[in-house]
């Protein structure tokens, strides 16, 4: 049985649990798989992708910070790539990559199938406005939401993300400063690496909050404490980290490089 090779890119990169969850999918599977996670710096991120190609790597994904330079490396996207300007799954056709972004329906999956949250007619907050905020945004509007708002620190992020929704009544950008006067969500989301820098704790007015509202961290593990922190606090219903959506789009990532979707819940 040959073996194909897959990647993880990141910076950090050691916390990353896709090693071991596209592990254990291909030992379901069948699959001979030699998954590793490969740091690199955005300096160094395009050198680092292209050496994985030439030791034979066939598909990777991609985390925090490269996903938008993922993107622009990329010869061929899918229309949800695009609609993103960032890419998580990278697939080797030829001498060129391919790239998707199943981040959001990883998202969606995880919300929906395993939370059992009905996102119609929900607004949501969205804090962030880099690729992981990029990748969710397109499937949030496409699974029915009534609004989202997106808040960036660099207010001119965010304007140009809530612009390339293509939905000028759906998708509005908002200050950070201002998140006080935007009412209360039933959704909030963190797409900041705020936890992974600082570990500070992290502050948000409580009038974002009521008595349905459910917020979600895309990082998981020791990243997601401060934010979850703040939600559990501010008295939200509901609140989780990224694992199982990291989990779902590891799943659509698997499908796309092997043709099959492998089960997640044991995972």
């Amino acid at each position: 049985m040959s073996v194909v090779h897959h990647a993880v890119f990141g910076q950090p990169i050691a916390h990353s649990q896709s090693p071991r969850i596209h592990a254990a999918f291909a030992k379901a599977q069948g699959i001979a798989l030699d998954y590793r996670a490969i740091e690199a710096s955005p300096q160094d991120f395009a050198a680092a992708l292209e050496a994985f190609a030439a030791d034979d790597g066939v598909g990777a994904n991609v985390t925090l910070p490269h996903k938008e330079a993922a993107f622009a490396l990329c010869a061929t996207t899918t229309s949800r790539a695009q609609r993103a300007g960032a890419v998580n799954t990278l697939l080797r056709k030829g001498e060129r990559w391919h790239g998707d972004n199943t981040d959001g329906i990883g998202l969606v999956r995880d919300l929906t199938g395993r939370h059992g949250l009905d996102l119609r007619g929900r607004r949501v907050l969205l804090l962030g406005a880099g690729g992981a905020a990029r990748g969710v945004a397109p499937a949030l509007l496409d699974a029915g939401i009534l609004e989202l708002v997106v808040a960036n620190r660099s207010p001119e992020r965010a304007d140009a993300l809530a612009d390339a929704m293509g939905e000028p009544g759906r998708a509005i950008s908002a200050y950070w400063d201002g998140l006080r006067e935007q009412g209360d969500f039933e959704l909030i989301i963190n797409a900041t690496s705020a936890g992974r820098s600082d570990g500070a704790a992290f502050s948000l007015p409580l009038s974002l909050v009521n008595s349905l509202t459910t917020a979600v961290d895309l990082n998981y593990g020791e990243a997601a404490i401060p934010f979850l922190a703040w939600a559990r606090a501010a008295g939200c219903r509901n609140s989780f980290d990224g694992l199982g959506m990291l989990v779902e789009q590891a799943a659509e990532s698997f499908q796309l490089w092997h043709g099959v979707r492998p089960d997640t819940n044991e995972v």
